[in-house]
């Protein structure tokens, strides 16, 4: 097998038009673009534990403080969601049942995704969500909505492209790793230093260059 070549069992699992972007970006070296394409994925990995942590508080405050606004665990019964908000609840409660649960608060709150809670933080939202309780979700915040709207959105588009399997590399994504963390600490400051101390992604982001030289094999 010539050196630009992708072996057969690659070519065959990822396909050729999966990996033919790793390669452009690295200007059409072939070997560097698969290091590049593991490199990805050990970042993606790497990223997973910070935004499983991050998502699952952040809607968890959310969804306490909206409780104690309408002084209901099923407060989208009574809230001001609209169409699109509404259609979330609706699609999560049929996703409960498809799995044999009772649709109860606490489980159509896990099925709930991440761009369901951002939207709350959005300018149509303002007046009977944020105002009046989602800015407590946030007590470490400070500054205004639409600021911190634009972060978690940034987050929210970057969880989707790893959950997704999508390319991160090309992202600041030691700027990403901030915000993750400022956004952590405006929920939980006790948790954000909690998750800090097993957070790899530090580590893996400093080996790249290591990694794309072929110098380190991947880890994920």
């Amino acid at each position: 097998m010539k050196d630009d070549e992708l072996p057969a069992w690659m070519s065959e699992a990822f396909s050729e038009a999966r990996l033919h972007a790793y390669t452009e970006f690295m200007r059409g070296d072939r070997p560097a673009g698969i290091r590049l394409y593991w490199w990805n994925t050990e970042a993606s990995a790497a990223l997973y534990g910070p935004f499983h942590c991050l998502e699952v508080a952040l809607r968890n405050s959310v969804h306490r403080r909206l409780s104690d606004l309408h002084g209901r665990a099923d407060w989208w019964a009574v809230a001001r969601l609209g169409d699109r908000g509404m259609g979330k609840v609706v699609e999560a409660r049929r996703v409960c049942r498809g799995r044999g649960k009772t649709g109860t608060p606490d489980e159509i709150v896990a099925e709930l995704s991440f761009g369901f809670w951002r939207h709350l933080l959005t300018k149509p939202n303002d007046r009977y969500f944020w105002v009046p309780a989602v800015h407590k979700a946030f007590p470490g915040y400070r500054g205004r909505r639409d600021a911190l709207d634009d972060q978690v959105h940034s987050l929210v588009l970057l969880r989707n492209r790893i959950m997704h399997h999508e390319p991160i590399h090309h992202r600041d994504l030691r700027e990403d790793h901030d915000k993750l963390y400022r956004i952590m600490g405006y929920v939980n400051q006790d948790l954000a230093k909690e998750i800090r101390s097993m957070d790899r992604f530090p580590a893996v982001l400093a080996a790249k260059p290591d990694a794309l030289g072929g110098r380190r094999p991947p880890q994920f």
